[in-house]
């Protein structure tokens, strides 16, 4: 998973983890329009339901994390649904913990605007499919690189972990690529007006 749990990270991490948080919260929320909720709503249904999706890697198992769909699908309202979906994560399934939120939001967040930008600046000029694709699996990859860095920020005994944790999430960076290209390709044809510009 790529949630911290409440008492691993320091009090400064998870201050500046809520605090970079709430910036980008209220900045998204003042441009959010009542036209832009149901899209917002469902997108993020899709992020906290693939969260329930497990797969078996060695003695641990991973989830979906659809953080790069999300960006892709509704660019800058990405970091607002990820924020939500682990909030109610959190407290529905324990997923993570309540203090590291921020932190978490940011680990998910940053990256799913990160594939928005690369999925904007980039349409028009590759397949849909290949772009998708990259962008969805960019999206993970750098969540596990920020998630890997706030564990470091702990101590250097974490290196190890960080280090397997990135290995575990080998298949999902793989299988999030294949989803978010044929969704974003599959979108393209049939709604367009869908995908965020």
């Amino acid at each position: 998973m790529v949630h911290i749990s409440d008492g691993v990270l320091s009090p400064e991490v998870l201050a500046a983890g809520w605090v970079v948080t709430m910036i980008i919260l209220a900045l998204t929320l003042r441009k959010t329009t009542a036209e832009e909720i149901p899209k917002l709503s469902v997108v993020t249904a899709a992020f906290f339901v693939a969260s329930l999706v497990h797969f078996p890697v060695g003695p641990a198992s991973v989830h979906l994390i659809l953080n790069g769909l999300v960006g892709v699908i509704i660019g800058r309202l990405a970091y607002l649904s990820i924020f939500i979906g682990i909030v109610l994560q959190a407290f529905l399934f324990g997923h993570g913990g309540i203090t590291v939120i921020g932190v978490n939001a940011l680990d998910m967040g940053l990256p799913a605007l990160a594939a928005y930008g690369i999925f904007r600046f980039w349409r028009g000029r590759l397949n849909i499919s290949v772009l998708g694709g990259i962008a969805g699996g960019l999206g993970v990859f750098f969540a596990l690189i920020l998630t890997s860095i706030m564990l470091i920020t702990t101590g250097e005994e974490f290196a190890l972990v960080a280090e397997l944790f990135i290995i575990a999430h080998i298949p999902v960076i793989i299988i999030e690529a294949v989803i978010v290209g044929s969704v974003a390709a599959f979108l393209m044809k049939v709604k367009p007006e869908i995908m965020q510009k």
